[in-house]
């Protein structure tokens, strides 16, 4: 069976502006061409992997997580766009679970479900740990400054290294499809 390709994209600050704990549905706002690099990359299956330690804090419950992310994938689906799945961890970073970024359980789980070609898949994110993520399961990494990015970009160390650093989702998508006619 033909694996897939697919993008594992962080959700806030790569999709969604990143105000710190983003869970009510009003406060959601889409990063600048991020619906339009989403368009871009039909070809990909997307899944969303995103750390969620404002639930194990006590700042909103997992049912608040999961009423926003219905409401962010139906929008996004209102655009043609479909987000296969998004998985998350709900821990505190100081809980050491295996869910948590950088650590690779997530993904594992969804190379499973989604049968994901990982040597040809790529993981965006604004954080270090997202490349590192990305680079510990073989991916390509693209580390963007919208979010938090411009904040952590000095803090890119040996496991955090990017394939490639871009100003969004929108230009990392356009990278994307420059790097398959490579």
């Amino acid at each position: 069976m033909k694996k897939n390709r697919t993008v594992i994209l962080d959700r806030d600050g790569v999709m969604i502006e990143d105000y710190g704990y983003v869970y009510k549905i009003e406060d959601l706002k889409f990063i600048n061409g991020a619906i339009e690099g989403l368009k871009l990359l039909k070809d990909f299956k997307l899944i969303i992997i995103t750390n969620q330690g404002g639930i194990g804090k006590g700042y909103y419950t997992e049912d608040d997580f999961l009423k926003f992310n219905d409401y962010l994938v139906n929008l996004l689906r209102k655009e043609d766009i479909k987000i296969e799945k998004t998985y998350y961890c709900k821990h505190k970073p100081e809980e050491n679970c295996e869910c948590r970024k950088p650590k690779t359980k997530n993904v594992e789980l969804a190379a499973k479900e989604f049968n994901i070609d990982l040597e040809n898949s790529y993981v965006i994110g604004d954080k270090p740990s997202d490349i590192e993520l990305g680079n510990k399961i073989g991916c390509k990494t693209i580390y963007v400054l919208s979010g938090q990015g411009e904040k952590y970009v000095a803090e890119l160390d040996s496991n955090s290294i990017p394939t490639i650093i871009r100003k969004n989702l929108l230009e990392a998508a356009k990278w994307i499809k420059e790097d398959l006619t490579s």
